[in-house]
C-alpha cells in the first residue's frame, strides 16, 4: 500500500501573517493546503492521505477538507508533532494503529505549501522508493553553493555539478524509516533537517527523483506572488 502525509504543521512566521499559518492562506481563491491536497487526492495509488497540522487547527482543517474535497474516508486530519520528523512519526504511528503494514508499504511525505507538485513527480517517488527503499525529489543547483562554517568566511565551495536543491515529496518504506529513526540518539535527532537525512546518516541509499523548478515552497510573501503568477499563467493556457 502507498500512503501520503501532507505536512501542514508549520506556523508560517516567515510569511508575516499572524492570523493563520501560511498553508491556510489563499492562492487564487483557494487555501494553499487544498491545492496541494488535491494533487494527492486524485492519485489512484494512494490508500490514505493524512494531513498533519497543529492541534489548535485540527477542526479548521477538517472543515476545509470537507468544504473543498467533500466527505471522504481517503483523507484523515491528525495532529502533527513539534518538529518535521516528529510529525512524520505521528503519521506512521497513526497508520500502524489502523493497518497491518508490510515491509513494502510506502509513505510519501510532502510539504503542504508546495502546491505545484506534479503527477510525474509523485509517480517517480513511488517507483524509486519501491525499488530502492527511499527517494528524495531534487533539482540541480544552478547557483554556486558556498559553505561557511563560521558564517563569516568561506570554508568551501563544492563542485556545483554535484550539488542539488532538495524539494519534496520524499518517499520511504515505512517500516525501514521507523527502524532507522528509532536507532538515532537524541543528539543525532537535533541535526535532522528532513527524513532523507535519517537514511544518509545510517549509510542507506536514497535515490534521486527529478523535481521541477515550478515545484516551489511558499515560505515568504514573494513566493506567494510567484505562485499567483504561476496559477494565472496556467489558467491562461487552458
Amino acid at each position: 500500500m502507498v500512503f501520503a502525509a501532507v505536512l501542514a504543521g508549520g506556523s508560517g512566521s516567515r510569511m508575516g501573517n499572524k492570523e493563520k499559518p501560511k498553508q491556510y492562506l489563499e492562492l487564487a481563491g483557494t487555501p494553499i493546503l487544498i491545492h496541494t491536497l488535491e494533487k494527492f487526492y486524485i492519485h489512484y495509488q494512494l490508500e490514505k492521505i493524512l494531513v498533519l497540522c497543529p492541534k489548535e487547527w485540527l477542526e479548521y482543517t477538517k472543515d476545509l477538507v470537507c468544504r473543498y474535497i467533500g466527505e471522504t474516508d481517503r483523507v484523515a486530519v491528525c495532529e502533527g508533532g513539534s518538529s518535521r520528523n516528529d510529525t512524520i512519526m505521528n503519521a506512521i504511528r497513526w497508520l500502524e494503529s489502523r493497518y497491518e503494514l508490510s515491509e513494502e508499504d510506502l509513505i510519501i511525505t510532502h510539504d503542504s505549501v508546495r502546491p505545484f507538485v506534479t503527477h510525474r513527480i509523485i509517480e517517480e517517488n513511488i517507483k524509486y522508493a519501491t525499488k530502492y527503499g527511499a527517494c528524495d525529489t531534487v533539482i540541480p543547483a544552478t547557483d554556486t553553493i558556498v559553505e561557511s562554517e563560521d558564517r563569516q568566511n568561506i570554508s568551501a565551495i563544492p563542485k556545483r555539478s554535484r550539488m542539488y536543491q532538495g524539494q519534496t515529496p520524499q518517499t520511504f518504506q515505512i517500516k525501514k524509516l521507523k527502524r532507522l529513526y528509532d536507532t538515532l540518539s537524541e543528539s543525532e535527532k537535533e541535526f535532522l533537517t528532513d527524513a532523507a537525512k535519517i537514511f544518509v546518516m545510517k549509510g542507506e541509499n536514497v535515490c534521486l527523483a527529478e523535481g521541477e523548478v515550478s515545484n516551489i515552497k511558499i515560505t515568504y510573501p514573494y513566493d506567494l506572488r510567484v505562485a499567483e503568477s504561476l496559477i494565472r499563467s496556467r489558467q491562461s493556457e487552458e
